[in-house]
């Protein structure tokens, strides 16, 4: 199901659901959620088979553990970090997405504010004030870098076979 479900558009999917849902965090939230965990249980399904034709978890087999055992003692624990460094590297993503939908008019509501609604607004008022623009633009974009280098650092210092 997860196949069929994937090979939908991402983002006419979530400006649908933000076309329908009140314009909130929240629903903005659940919008951005409905769809990306369709590529996190790709991706944590892949790691769990992966490591369950691993020697570690036939020998606990062999050993007699217990399905609840091998999967709370060696699948969870070995799954986490590659779970935080997806996680990590999708937020980039996700902020784009917001700060799109937000550009469009479909993000967030008037009392917060967002980088997708700074530069919409700034286009406006292009011509006179170009800064209302830029700034948004330039620190969105810091931001992004940062977290796809805090992503890159996370996945060194979590997989240790990259690392030779």
């Amino acid at each position: 199901i997860i196949e069929i479900l994937y090979v939908l558009p991402y983002l006419l999917i979530v400006i649908i659901l933000m076309a329908i849902m009140e314009r909130s965090i929240i629903g903005l939230f659940i919008a951005l959620a409905f769809v990306s965990w369709l590529t996190v249980a790709r991706v944590v399904r892949g790691q769990v088979q992966s490591l369950s034709s691993s020697e570690f978890i036939q020998a606990a087999k062999t050993l007699g553990a217990t399905n609840q055992r091998i999967i709370l003692k060696h699948l969870i624990p070995n799954s986490i970090g590659m779970i935080v460094i997806f996680t990590t590297i999708r937020v980039p993503s996700f902020i784009m997405a917001e700060a799109f939908l937000s550009f469009l008019g479909l993000g967030i509501s008037a009392p917060m504010t967002s980088w997708g609604e700074l530069v919409q607004n700034g286009i406006a008022t292009f011509v006179e004030y170009p800064w209302k623009v830029f700034i948004p633009a330039i620190v969105m974009t810091i931001f992004l870098l940062f977290m796809n280098f805090l992503g890159d650092g996370l996945r060194d210092a979590f997989d240790p076979k990259d690392s030779i």
